[in-house]
């Protein structure tokens, strides 16, 4: 298993739609296993293969206390939203520090394949359901701060931007030193 790099909020790669995994082999299940060797070490509650710049339809997650509860959708698809909808506050391994609510379908039902490319279906609601349809927007290329007002993506943007440019004049001072 290997740790990947996870791309980072404004990058464009993060806007890729991904396509659907032709087959479930062992390099979509050497895949699921890094991806989710990556989402707990992040530590994150799910993780897209977009994230990782795999532009294959493939999330990991785990919502259990102890971490030991792995969900792999492969090819996930929500077949039923609700049309109550709940108001989470989500962040994202994406966008480092950047945390704020987001209304989202309160039950969803979705059909996936899973790690061994056996179908199946389920029910989501809470903390699952909003994990589910996150994860399912960066398959379409969509990542959360895209669900808020358009004054807020550009203060998370300005400030992502700021702290890239400082970081980037930290590490030229390091190099001059």
């Amino acid at each position: 298993m290997a740790l990947l790099p996870i791309l980072q909020y404004p990058d464009e790669r993060l806007h890729t739609v991904a396509k659907p995994v032709a087959q479930v082999d062992d390099r979509i299940r050497q895949l699921v296993q890094d991806m989710a060797q990556t989402m707990y070490d992040a530590p994150g509650v799910g993780l897209a293969a977009t994230q990782v710049n795999v532009h294959e339809r493939v999330v990991v997650i785990d919502v259990s206390e102890n971490s030991d509860d792995l969900l792999v959708l492969i090819n996930p698809e929500i077949t039923w939203y609700s049309e109550d909808s709940e108001v989470y506050e989500e962040g994202c391994l994406s966008v480092e520090g950047v945390y704020d609510k987001v209304e989202r379908a309160s039950e969803v039902k979705v059909k996936a394949l899973d790690e061994n490319g056996e179908q199946f279906e389920f029910h989501a609601d809470g903390l699952l359901a909003v994990c589910v349809q996150h994860e399912l927007d960066h398959l379409d290329g969509k990542v959360f701060v895209e669900h808020l007002s358009l004054l807020k993506q550009n203060r998370i943007l300005n400030r992502i931007r700021k702290q890239q440019r400082e970081a980037k004049k930290l590490a030229a001072e390091k190099v001059t030193v």
